[in-house]
């Protein structure tokens, strides 16, 4: 090489050699003076485990008791499930399709074992208890006919202290049974829901897995128990929760109009009276009283400091903070819509209901919908209430399920179903796509609005698509006999 392309080489090279021994990780690997007092997670598995306990106590009574958290939950359930998640056969014979989707709907009714609610109902209830628990279990049971019942297992009653090393590689960790491959054999649970005035009962039953939908976010590989949503934020809800509680006594202590009597002499006077029955002073300050002061004194009166503008805005930027931990928009968090406008409010729905639809489908579909439509298909077809012929061959026919999600509101109507008609007209989408994204099924759609035809042909009643309030709508009444007939056919 070149001599002085060697020095020239030599001499950029060792400014870059001194800065690689300087810094040899990244700043986050870094210790020193700022990541001092910061507690690790060494292992996310075990901590998980650990942590489950005390953060679904706090979280249960946070949101039991903290407007903000109960309003989180509540975003949280009604988003995932609304009115329920509902299976659509796609089985290829339409009357097979038929059969099944009434079978199973008429099914939803006695879904429950306790008998309290239907399954659209349990599946609410169930992702209530995993937003804030984080997990839920539900059992499957069949009554005297054989018919699939549901029940619901509280997850305070798995035995989470139960870890034990069995034979042939098998083990119990935090109250479920595992295979030497890691698959899940068992669940362990009490006998008695904690918590019944019943006296304390610490038998256990055990199980099969098969016949327990276990049913949490997986956050870890090789996660046991599920943790409450809430885990991010519940101190930054606490410490919200006791801010907001002394700005309210702050503001109930401003409200108490308080005076002071000053007098030179230091002798008592002023407001005399004798005490009533409750302690209070007769004869002191009353609305239009005129009171007589002695010579010199004077009076004065408290003046607490209010609420400023930048506790307001503090306590705003804290429940935005909540509110993105918890992973719901601050407008439905709070139902503060001052400073939203259609393009914000839009863009935060788009980016919440996405994260809405990864988790219907790959938690409360994959783990408790499917299930249920699998364990009810076969026990109805075993038990011979319902025909299906090549059932034992091949049952994925009759398993195959579509899961129409509940409908997500639109933020403007008429601007959002012009965009859905141009991606329809495009061959951008379907109309089943559209459909179901409404929470209807495209087959039961149509087939109602051939019924909606049929019926109104027969009454020779008819409806014209998109037509407008007349010109006079807002007038005593129509202004001619053209609108007359325009406003009694739109009433029709």
């Amino acid at each position: 090489m070149i001599p002085s392309l060697t020095r020239l080489f030599d001499t950029l090279g060792r400014p870059f050699a001194a800065f690689g021994a300087a810094r040899r990780s990244y700043d986050a690997a870094g210790g020193g003076r700022r990541w001092r007092g910061f507690n690790d997670m060494p292992n996310q598995l075990a901590a998980q485990l650990a942590a489950r306990g005390p953060v679904g106590k706090r979280a249960r009574a946070l949101v039991a008791n903290n407007p903000l958290a109960a309003s989180g939950a509540e975003a949280w359930v009604s988003a995932l499930v609304g009115t329920g998640i509902k299976p659509q056969s796609t089985h290829p014979d339409e009357a097979v399709r038929t059969a099944l989707n009434a079978s199973f709907e008429r099914w939803t009714d006695a879904a429950d074992a306790e008998g309290r609610s239907d399954f659209y109902g349990l599946q609410e209830l169930i992702m209530r208890r995993t937003v804030i628990d984080g997990e839920a279990f539900i059992a499957f049971t069949y009554d005297a006919r054989c018919a699939l019942r549901l029940r619901l297992i509280d997850a305070e009653q798995v035995d989470a202290s139960m870890h034990r090393e069995l034979a042939n590689g098998v083990r119990i960790i935090a109250g479920i049974e595992f295979d030497a491959a890691g698959r899940r054999l068992a669940y362990h649970v009490f006998r008695e829901r904690p918590g019944l005035p019943l006296g304390t009962s610490f038998d256990t039953v055990r199980l099969p897995a098969e016949d327990v939908c276990h049913i949490f976010r997986m956050d870890v590989p090789g996660q046991v128990r599920g943790l409450s949503w809430f885990a991010p934020v519940l101190l930054r809800l606490a410490d919200y929760d006791a801010a907001a509680d002394a700005q309210l006594v702050r503001q109930k202590v401003a409200a108490l109009l308080t005076g002071f009597i000053i007098d030179p002499n230091a002798e008592p006077a002023g407001f005399g009276g004798q005490p009533d029955s409750a302690g209070n002073l007769e004869g002191g300050m009353e609305p239009g009283a005129l009171k007589v002061l002695h010579p010199g004194q004077d009076i004065r009166f408290s003046d607490p400091a209010s609420v400023g503008p930048e506790v307001i805005e503090f306590l705003k930027v804290t429940a935005r903070e909540i509110a993105a931990g918890l992973g719901v928009p601050y407008e439905t968090l709070t139902g503060d819509l001052s400073g939203t406008n259609y393009s914000s409010i839009r863009a935060g729905l788009v980016a919440f209901r996405r994260r809405v639809e990864a988790l219907q489908y790959n938690v409360l579909v994959y783990q408790l919908c499917r299930p249920v439509w699998h364990r009810f298909v076969t026990a109805e077809v075993l038990s011979g209430r319902l025909p299906a012929t090549g059932f034992e061959r091949d049952p994925e026919l009759y398993l195959a399920a579509r899961w129409i999600t509940p409908r997500q509101e639109w933020v403007d109507p008429a601007k959002d179903s012009q965009a859905e008609i141009a991606a329809i007209g495009a061959g951008l989408m379907s109309r089943r796509q559209a459909v179901a994204a409404r929470g209807y099924d495209l087959e039961a759609l149509d087939a109602e609005i051939a019924a909606d035809n049929a019926r109104a042909a027969a009454l020779g009643l008819t409806f014209a698509a998109g037509a407008k309030a007349p010109a006079a709508a807002e007038s005593d009444g129509p202004a001619n006999a053209k609108d007359q007939t325009e406003t009694e056919g739109a009433g029709a």
